[in-house]
């Protein structure tokens, strides 16, 4: 009976000791961001399970808390990286032959612009037209005509050019 004793005050223990660090970790056990977070945030005492509930079932019912996070609204951040990337992208796409003759050239508008959009600093846009022109051919090779095969043939270029490789590319 007392070696019963010990060993559930054993389990207790460290159940507790494992959800105090749980809470440690993670301080906002929140449901995150979305129309529910910004529905119910003028409650007092977020962190209570009725406030939470009533932002994940907001979230769940209208769906807002993908578009959230995906869009960076509703109180939902990200890093922007995937909408820098698509901006690349679409852009590339409705100047694929403009870009790839500013490309030849080492130089033009479409270029400058595509080297903005990708986070390229203005001191460092010289190397990096250089760079296009001098690897024309490797970037928008004859068997491969895709803005999206040629983003991503700019962007490894780059990660691997010895002037671009520490711009951070999007």
């Amino acid at each position: 009976m007392l070696k019963k004793l010990i060993l559930a005050s054993l389990a207790v223990a460290f159940l507790g000791m494992q959800a105090g660090l749980a809470m440690a970790a993670n301080p906002d056990t929140g449901p995150g961001c979305g129309l529910g977070k910004l529905a119910w945030q003028n409650y007092p005492n977020q962190k209570t399970v009725g406030v939470q509930t009533m932002e994940a079932t907001t979230n769940g019912s209208f769906g807002t808390q993908t578009f959230g996070i995906s869009s960076g609204t509703s109180g939902c951040t990200n890093d922007g990286k995937f909408w820098a990337q698509e901006k690349v992208n679409v852009f590339a796409a409705l100047n694929f032959e403009n870009l790839a003759q500013d490309m030849a050239q080492g130089q033009g508008e479409h270029l400058a612009s595509l080297a903005t959009l990708m986070g390229i600093p203005a001191a460092q846009q010289p190397a990096f037209f250089a760079m296009t022109q001098e690897k024309y051919a490797s970037l928008v090779s004859a068997g491969e005509t895709s803005p999206i095969a040629l983003v991503k043939a700019l962007n490894d270029a780059v990660a691997t050019h010895p002037m671009l490789a520490k711009v951070s590319v999007n």
